[in-house]
């Protein structure tokens, strides 16, 4: 049977015999195909050895795509896995993200010098070998046992407690994968990369948003790293290492348990802050930053309490009641309102005001409103003795901002989702998909937003948070990790319903697909026993806070 292949902005391919994503790649030969990793076929995001022997809409990904690098970091995942086994006869895990890279720990030990030198020798040669990822579907309880026979035995549960059936694997040379998506065609498509030891483990680079075509400076402080290690200690203490941990517990009947435990560590952390705070006397601004979903607002409302605790008077400013009006706010390259750029803010009136507070004044603040897109007055402010501005927003540590707050009297937060309960030993829970399953569950309960809308923005969003936010967290005086551990299993529910609203037409169709199996690997708890005060009220709402 003839059909044809429609190439996204390429051409119309007829052909009589099934056909790979490699052959119509190689036929259609589009520009910048060698950083072509994947291919969308009628919207669900495919291998380029997919086979399709029907008239099919077709899009080629490349790694300059927010799914085109996660391609490739998955892929380079198992390389690295790969490597580590054929070189050094040991199994590596990974932990989290940071400084954006991947940081494993090796399965034996801290990482030496001479570890590293072997690992990246072999995986140059593996690339050089051009070795494929063979992909290949298999019955649930062939996976069991392939998984189990490897010393996987977390993901043999992982497939049991989903029941998963059939289960899509990867195999390169004699090693098995199982990475959630595709990965790319074969070794050869992982040239860019690097290693570097840290602590006692490595970390992973390779290319990002800011450089798409080469690796970023490594940019991880000790401060971030000191997060990572204290949340990591308290998951393992937890018995919190992978997702098939996190289903015992819930199996066990310890959801409830877990949920208090998980904010009595938030609210331990806060107090920390807090005290600290408290014995800086000449602290007078608390500038809390970080990017959407984070969780700032409830951060500074929680905060607020603990410093009322300690003796001050801390009064909160929310900077997204600086925005200019709607009609002066700066638009992107495809003529779009940009809310993510510092000059959607009014920042002369906002330092102004800064400045007004310091030296005791009284001023109005600005309350924005968000339906008509234009500020109204707000609330009278005025600075005591004893009294702390806590100001909140994605640019709360802005050179642009704080430079004008003497050294001495600020104290910079930086809060985000920083890591979680990794899926299993090869394949962690992304942060940023926690913070866009917030936003998704927020924008629609608040602001009526379509989960289309959301995720068509969420780009942007991302671009946006790694410009312009993200370069400032080393202005932070400490790092506030808003991760809670069980978060996903409550998200689920609310944003299963949501996702499943995306029309099959849509252009973010395939994502939603996407989050929607990553979430059939998330136990689900009842958000009855959620505390109101939780930053996760924030998104699921019931919080105590007027947010």
């Amino acid at each position: 049977m003839t059909f044809t292949v429609h190439v996204k902005n390429g051409p119309i391919i007829t052909s009589d015999v099934p056909i790979t994503g490699k052959a119509v790649l190689a036929e259609s030969r589009p520009d910048g195909s060698d950083s072509i990793v994947a291919w969308r076929v009628n919207r669900y995001l495919r291998t380029l050895d997919w086979v399709i022997d029907d008239t099919a809409e077709v899009e080629f990904i490349d790694t300059t795509t927010f799914e085109g690098r996660e391609v490739y970091r998955r892929s380079l995942s198992f390389l690295l896995v790969l490597a580590w086994r054929k070189g050094l006869g040991k199994d590596i895990i990974l932990r989290h993200s940071i400084g954006e890279g991947y940081y494993w720990e090796s399965a034996s030990g801290p990482v030496t010098a001479e570890d590293l030198e072997t690992a990246k020798e072999t995986m140059a040669d593996l690339i050089a070998r051009d070795l494929p990822f063979i992909r290949k579907v298999v019955s649930l309880d062939k996976a069991k046992t392939v998984f189990t026979r490897q010393g996987n035995e977390e993901v043999a549960r992982l497939f049991q407690w989903c029941a998963l059936d059939p289960v899509e694997l990867y195999r390169c040379m004699d090693l098995y994968g199982y990475y959630y998506a595709p990965l790319a065609p074969s070794t050869s498509y992982l040239k860019l990369y690097d290693l570097k030891i840290l602590g006692p483990g490595l970390v992973l680079q390779f290319p990002t948003i800011s450089h798409p075509a080469s690796i970023p400076p490594f940019r991880a402080t000790k401060k971030l790293s000191a997060v990572f290690l204290d949340y990591a200690r308290w998951l393992e203490v937890m018995g919190l290492r992978t997702m098939d941990s996190l289903h015992k517990k819930i199996a066990d009947g310890k959801a409830l348990e877990l949920i208090l435990i998980s904010e009595a560590f938030h609210a331990r952390n806060l107090g920390n802050i807090a005290t600290e705070i408290s014995s800086r006397k000449t602290v007078k601004v608390v500038p809390i930053a970080g990017p959407s979903g984070s969780g700032k607002t409830t951060l500074s409302e929680r905060l607020k309490i603990q410093l009322q605790v300690s003796g001050k008077n801390p009064i909160t400013l929310a900077m997204d009641n600086y925005f200019v009006d709607r009609e002066q706010t700066p638009r992107d390259e495809r003529g779009e309102f940009d809310f993510e750029v510092l000059e959607a803010l009014d920042i002369g009136l906002l330092k102004d005001h800064i400045h007004r507070l310091l030296g005791g004044e009284e001023v109005v603040t600005p309350l924005f409103d968000f339906i008509e897109g234009r500020k109204k007055a707000g609330k009278t402010v005025r600075l005591g003795p004893d009294d702390i501005l806590i100001m909140e927003g994605i640019h709360g540590l802005n050179d642009e901002i704080v430079d004008i707050i003497p050294k001495e009297q600020r104290y910079g937060i930086f809060v985000s989702p920083l890591t979680g309960v990794n899926l299993d030993d090869r394949n962690r829970t992304s942060t940023t998909d926690s913070r866009l399953l917030r936003r998704l569950v927020r924008d629609s309960r608040t602001r009526g937003h379509s989960a289309e809308a959301t995720l068509l923005l969420w780009p942007k969003v991302i671009r946006g948070a790694m410009k312009f936010i993200f370069p400032y967290q080393m202005k932070a005086d400490i790092m506030f990790n808003s991760s809670l551990p069980y978060e996903l299993s409550v998200l689920r529910a609310y944003v299963d319903p949501i996702l499943h609203t995306v029309p099959e037409e849509s252009p973010v169709y395939g994502e939603a697909q996407r989050l929607l199996f990553m979430l059939k690997f998330i136990p689900m708890i009842p958000s009855e026993d959620i505390p109101n005060n939780s930053i996760l009220r924030e998104f699921i709402d019931g919080t105590c806070f007027s947010i």
